[in-house]
């Protein structure tokens, strides 16, 4: 079981009560909104180009249309050329026309009119003179009455230019607005100007309004395409920035934890020497004087002198301990035979282990070269050995399994049936100079996790009360 935080998460501030800021999470919500905002901005702009684009399209087509057939009924009556459709069509004007032929005239304009009114998807048309009086509309309720106030017409008869626009909802308000069909949805609204035969004054104006059916149709599939290119590119950016930061957070995670590691082991590593070095002389000397004593009294204080010399052994192994584990791990990484190191540490714990009425079941462990440095690879597998050791004082189980191997890296878990350790000890087992042991330095996981770390690896310890305890151990391998 493992207890260790995550390493992207933040602890509380002890001080504050308050957790610190978390990159991680600022940089997804703002991200997002970023991301969002783009993509619904790119959205908006492409969704009205397409439109715009359609509606021009469909406008030019129109326009070359009417422009087309105007000319050809023109031709079709032999009306001279000095005449055009848009002079033909306002009936006002009809007696100030002694060249043209009144029966042409009408007939070129009814076929003209009987075009415009068979326009497919349309919805409405109007023609318009010269001074917005409407002259003809397949509503004859609009037959008669001028248009004022309209900007569009205007437009279009001041630049004498095709005007066109799209509309979703027809205005009430609008007086040439009088649908016989009411649309269903879009509608385009398209102002096609006719000219005299010279070309420069605009004789006649026609409105048309159409609903286009299989252009509303296209232009939905469009924006619906766009949105949905749009929504899945949002999304792979978002989750691939976010995966790319993730993984960045929590490298400087790490590395935060392994630098305030670091420190912490720096400092340690000054007041241990000078503690070493301050007790190192006086406990020699100590030795030096119960030895001799030893030799020259053979009375009862021999037992004391003995318990003298045994404590002040243990006090120079624990200083040695000590520093060996607090001193700077820059030994050169090497390939290391993981399999071989193993059976080295198992052999030197073989009489003990025996002695201990420990049972050792070991699996085919394979030979493969992981990272690492021998002399510090040997002390892990002792550190740990000799922990189990002592978790089981009458005796157990001791069993080395391999848990993972591939290419990239090779697990082994070293189990015991000792004592285990409970939750709370669990979370401190990597702490320094933490310990369950009577008369323990509680350095030994402590230096088993930074050599672990310092070659790419990596430890892990489960336990239950009772039950025994688990240690994997990740070994990153090197590439034949």
């Amino acid at each position: 079981m493992d207890l260790a935080p995550r390493p992207d998460t933040p602890a509380p501030d002890a001080s504050t009560g308050r957790k610190p800021f978390n990159l991680l999470r600022w940089y997804a919500w703002v991200s997002l909104a970023i991301i969002v905002s783009v993509a619904v901005g790119l959205g908006l702009i492409s969704s009205r180009f397409i439109i715009n684009e359609s509606v021009e399209r469909d406008a030019l087509l129109t326009a070359q249309f009417i422009t087309s057939i105007a000319d050809a009924e023109v031709r079709h009556v032999s009306i001279p050329n000095v005449r055009t459709m848009g002079e033909l069509l306002d009936p006002r004007t009809d007696h100030g026309m002694p060249d043209v032929d009144p029966e042409a005239r009408r007939k070129a304009r009814g076929e003209f009119l009987d075009h415009i009114a068979h326009l497919p998807d349309m919805l409405l048309a109007n023609i318009y003179a010269p001074d917005r009086t409407v002259i003809w509309s397949s509503n004859p309720a609009l037959i008669g009455r001028l248009i004022e106030s309209d900007d569009d017409l205007d437009q279009a008869f001041e630049y004498k230019m095709r005007v066109s626009a799209s509309y979703h909802d027809f205005e009430q308000a609008r007086s040439e607005q009088k649908f016989v069909t009411p649309p269903e949805q879009l509608f385009i609204e398209n102002y096609i100007p006719l000219f005299d035969a010279d070309g420069e004054n605009v004789t006649a104006m026609v409105e048309i309004y159409k609903e286009p059916h299989d252009l509303i149709v296209r232009i939905e599939h469009g924006l619906l395409l766009i949105w949905l290119a749009i929504a899945v590119g949002a999304g792979v950016v978002y989750v691939g920035l976010y995966g790319i930061m993730r993984r960045a957070a929590r490298l400087m995670a790490v590395q935060q934890k392994r630098l305030i590691g670091n420190e912490t082991f720096v400092a340690l590593g000054e007041v241990s020497s000078a503690v070493a070095h301050s007790l190192r002389n006086p406990l020699a000397s100590i030795r030096s004087s119960a030895e001799l004593a030893q030799a020259f009294d053979e009375g009862p204080a021999q037992k004391n002198i003995t318990d003298i010399i045994s404590q002040v052994d243990r006090m120079s192994q624990w200083v040695r301990e000590l520093l060996q584990s607090l001193r700077p791990l820059n030994d050169e990484a090497q390939p290391v035979d993981v399999a071989q190191a193993l059976d080295d540490s198992l052999q030197a714990f073989a009489t003990a282990l025996a002695r201990g009425g420990i049972r050792l079941s070991v699996a085919e462990v394979p030979r493969v070269q992981v990272l690492g440095q021998p002399v510090l690879l040997g002390q892990i597998f002792s550190s740990l050995i000799a922990n189990a050791l002592e978790s089981m004082e009458a005796g157990g189980e001791l069993r080395v399994e391999v848990v993972r191997h591939d290419r990239r890296g090779l697990t082994l878990r070293l189990s015991d049936t000792g004592k285990g350790m409970s939750e709370q000890q669990q979370r401190l087992a990597f702490r320094p100079f933490f310990t369950t042991k009577q008369g323990g330095l509680g350095v030994g996981l402590v230096l088993v996790k930074r050599i672990m770390e310092r070659f790419g690896g990596s430890v892990r310890l489960s336990s239950r009360a009772g039950l025994g305890t688990r240690v994997s151990l990740h070994f990153r391998v090197i590439k034949s």
